[in-house]
């Protein structure tokens, strides 16, 4: 769980993002005013990635993003039209607002990732690409793959321990064939 970002910080941030940061839509720029002058409705604004899983969401860019200059989401339905926004925002100040700023370098400033939360409306597994998941199979696999033959030859020294060379057949059997079956892995990463 983490830590609640105090009011303070919110505002102290808000105020630093608009004195550094001119916003695609002057709307933006009322809207965030607005919040800094309610402590109450800054008590339910969380600075969040990925605004378009949540209930209730803005997003806003500066003229340094790529990004769409305003979003706002609730219930599913999603608008450009930043009044209908600010009206939401002043009749339902009780319910949690998640806004997703996006400005250049943002994940790497300092003040925001400061105030930034987690997401807890992002589905699990939503940043783990295809190319994650591939690698983290192949480490596993790897990995399994290492066990199995450190296990098989100490069976194997054990068997040539104990002069048993039935089992040592077998186990020298299984210990070819796992080692035969890790090559014949497509793309398999290798030590």
């Amino acid at each position: 769980m983490q830590t609640p970002i105090s009011v303070q910080d919110k505002k102290s941030f808000i105020d630093w993002f608009l004195n550094h940061f001119q916003l695609k839509k002057r709307e933006s720029v009322w809207i965030l005013n607005y919040l800094v002058n309610h402590d109450d409705l800054l008590t339910n604004v969380h600075f969040i990635r990925e605004a378009r899983f949540c209930p209730r969401a803005i997003v806003m860019s500066s003229h340094c993003s790529e990004e769409v200059p305003f979003r706002f989401y609730k219930n599913q339905l999603v608008t450009t039209d930043a009044e209908k926004s600010f009206h939401d925002i002043r009749l339902n100040q009780k319910e949690p607002l998640y806004i997703q700023l996006n400005f250049k370098n943002a994940n790497q400033n300092a003040l925001y990732v400061a105030v930034l939360e987690d997401n807890p409306f992002v589905p699990e597994g939503f940043f783990i690409t295809k190319k994650d998941q591939e690698l983290a199979k192949k480490l596993l696999d790897n990995s399994l793959y290492n066990y199995k033959k450190k296990k098989l030859q100490e069976q194997i020294d054990r068997s040539l321990d104990n002069k048993d060379q039935q089992l040592f057949l077998k186990l020298a059997e299984q210990l070819h064939k796992l080692d035969a079956d890790y090559r014949n892995q497509p793309n398999l990463l290798k030590q």
